[in-house]
């Protein structure tokens, strides 16, 4: 059985590729696409909450929406690092934040995870 991490890690990985499918702007490698997602992973556990809370007068005039121009720098920087995890520029790659965050919440709304259930 996997566990709820690692399905989720896949799941991840499947919204990655879908949005590079579904970008002209993002190219992507398979092999890309999986150490990307462990390196967005890290950065979104350890920078992002840093920036929004640096951010966080901004965050409020905007009522959250700088938010989405938090989740593309992290994407951006992880294009600038991972060779092979190309995304044209930032305003394609808060583009690409944004459709990963509703392809992941599709599949994650389709595919149960059942770590989280209690009986």
């Amino acid at each position: 059985m996997v566990q709820g991490w690692t399905l989720r890690w896949l799941l991840n990985i499947l919204a990655i590729i879908i949005t590079a499918a579904l970008i002209p702007a993002f190219d992507l490698t398979l092999w890309a696409a999986i150490v990307g997602s462990i390196f967005l992973g890290v950065i979104n556990a350890i920078i992002r909450p840093l920036l929004i809370l640096l951010t966080l007068p901004l965050n409020l005039l905007t009522l959250g929406l700088f938010t989405l121009v938090i989740n593309g720098f992290m994407l951006w920087v992880t294009s600038l690092t991972i060779q092979g995890f190309d995304i044209d520029s930032f305003a394609w790659a808060i583009v690409c934040s944004i459709v990963i965050s509703l392809v992941s919440f599709i599949i994650s709304f389709v595919v149960e995870d059942k770590e989280f259930k209690f009986k």
